[in-house]
């Protein structure tokens, strides 16, 4: 007889971490705050959701959101304006990676300190750059 147990390394409650938001960042990362809030379109990606919210039907809102808020799709991550106002835009997290951990250890190694050019390219593909006309910016006005 095979008796199962459970592995006694598995945690029983994991801990994920989960979106807090750009604002979070700022106490120790001003600079770089300063700058994106400033000079990255991103920081305020979700006004062409609203600039465009007449010709948009539900599905067409929802394929937006996954690049122009926060953690759109995965948990934690943007619901709504109403319910997560904080992660209405392309924030910090989306290069970075959700920062609750980061936040309570900044020594975890929870955060991407430096992003690829993978993540880049969730959101500009070149089907998404013929569409839309855009100039791509890699890095730009990020900090």
């Amino acid at each position: 007889m095979v008796t199962l147990s459970p592995c006694p390394a598995a945690e029983e409650n994991p801990v994920f971490p989960i979106y807090v938001g750009s604002l979070a960042c700022k106490p120790c990362h001003e600079k770089e705050y300063a700058n994106f809030t400033t000079y990255a379109k991103k920081s305020n990606s979700y006004r062409s959701i609203e600039r465009l919210q007449k010709g948009l039907t539900d599905l067409d809102r929802m394929k937006c959101y996954a690049c122009h808020t926060t953690g759109y799709g995965k948990p934690g991550g943007f619901i709504s304006v109403e319910k997560t106002p904080l992660l209405k835009n392309a924030g910090c997290e989306v290069c970075h990676g959700p920062g609750s951990i980061h936040l309570e250890d900044t020594k975890s190694s929870s955060i991407i300190g430096h992003p690829t050019i993978k993540i880049c390219d969730q959101c500009h593909t070149s089907e998404m750059i013929q569409a839309f006309q855009f100039r791509p910016l890699i890095h730009g006005g990020g900090h």
